[in-house]
């Protein structure tokens, strides 16, 4: 979820470099969350088999972790300069717009994908309700339980955040939280760290309610009085900031970088390899009902709607070993010589312009997975033809890069003042 401004997406310059010195781009960011953004297409598209594979399949954490953590060190980037240099006030309303921004990009998406699926579902073409498969019933069928003259309110206050559509809302309240994340980090980066633990910690659901304590979520269907019966947000932020954050002070250097040694690297091996027997993978392929039995008793663990521990562990030693494998400001990944280079640097471009242009690429990655699962019902699920429509929900996510990196220019205006 990178949705920082992807026009700064480079480290701050160091402060004594020669003045011939050639600076390298550092493209580890960009490559991840672009990577990050293939995924999420591929795991939204109903009946995808190739989501059946996708890296989340061997581990506790998906690519949502690659996600929140890439956008707290682009929001490093590009917001964090701004508090820097322009000062608290100024940095926090640039913050503010950016808020303004996303949530208008999630009321966007939300109608657009509501009209489409409705209209899908109005075409008879297959017998089933699109709509209905995203729980959408209160707000096309009128009847006593699901009738609310507020819906619409509750949509637009964020009180009712669909299925779906909880992950830019969860942004927005990360977002929102900066401002005081700041003055404690410049504080002392300790008083931080306990802030964003506690937060944490109350918004773990099992936890808090073994302690007889209300825990901290949001509500996402404000209709619903029982409050067992209540729905929360899916994607609970105050949960989730704890990888945001991380990802922030890594980036803002509150926290050094971790040394490349021998022992970090066999110990983060281990956490990843030994994740695999109780991952998906592990119940699904392997056969372990052990794993089944472990993963249900151990959920709160796990969770991925309050973001469990062992999804953190397991990410950070996972992020630990991409880091080291694509080496210093990725040189392990950048194109090498000859003609296997150079196509591979045509793919590296696509990939970095994708992780860049982060938020028109979701809005849109999210839209095209619901209609490519409409595709694969009417087409079939042949692997052929799977893998067809996956290409073209890739090559729509291309384009939307593209176009936007394009019109961020503002090849419009005169080049002096652009």
């Amino acid at each position: 979820m990178t949705f920082a401004d992807p026009t700064h997406t480079q480290a701050a310059p160091a402060a004594a470099a020669p003045a011939n010195a050639v600076r390298v781009r550092d493209i580890r960011l960009d490559f991840f969350r672009g990577i990050a953004m293939f995924i999420i297409l591929f795991a939204h598209t109903p009946g995808n088999f190739i989501t059946s594979w996708i890296p989340a399949r061997f581990g506790f954490s998906d690519a949502t972790e690659i996600f929140v953590f890439c956008s707290g060190m682009a929001s490093a980037i590009a917001f964090g300069a701004t508090f820097d240099r322009a000062g608290w006030v100024l940095g926090t309303a640039r913050v503010l717009y950016r808020i303004w921004q996303v949530y208008w990009a999630h009321i966007g998406l939300f109608f657009a994908t509501a009209a489409m699926l409705a209209f899908l579902t109005d075409l008879e073409i297959t017998t089933r309700n699109y709509w209905g498969q995203l729980n959408l019933w209160m707000l096309f069928v009128e009847g006593e339980h699901w009738n609310n003259p507020n819906i619409l309110f509750s949509f637009m206050t964020l009180q009712w955040v669909p299925n779906l559509f909880d992950i830019l809302p969860m942004y927005m309240v990360i977002l929102a939280m900066m401002p005081i994340v700041i003055v404690l980090g410049r504080t002392h980066f300790a008083l931080l760290a306990i802030a964003s633990l506690t937060l944490w910690f109350f918004g773990q659901r099992a936890f808090m309610e073994s302690l007889g304590l209300p825990y901290l979520n949001f509500t996402a269907e404000p209709w619903v009085g029982d409050d067992d019966w209540q729905r929360r947000w899916f994607l609970n932020p105050f949960g989730w900031q704890l990888v945001f954050f991380t990802g922030f002070a890594f980036m803002r250097g509150w926290i050094p970088k971790p040394p490349v040694t021998p022992v970090l690297i066999g110990i983060a091996t281990f956490i990843v390899v030994a994740n695999v027997p109780l991952s998906n993978i592990g119940v699904r392929e392997f056969g372990f009902d052990w794993a089944r039995e472990w993963r249900i008793e151990n959920r709160q663990w796990i969770s991925k709607t309050d973001f469990g521990l062992l999804r953190y562990v397991q990410f950070l030693a996972l992020a630990y070993v991409c880091w080291v494998i694509a080496g210093d400001k990725g040189n392990r990944i950048r194109a090498g010589a000859g003609a296997f280079g150079r196509a591979w640097n045509v793919v590296l471009q696509i990939i970095l312009k994708v992780g860049q242009q982060s938020l028109a690429v979701f809005v849109v990655s999210i839209f095209v997975a619901r209609f490519n699962g409409f595709a694969m019902d009417v087409l079939g699920r042949e692997t052929v033809t799977v893998l067809a429509v996956n290409a073209f929900g890739c090559g729509c996510l291309i384009l939307t890069a593209y176009l936007a990196g394009w019109f961020k220019t503002t090849p419009w205006k005169p080049k002096e003042v652009r």
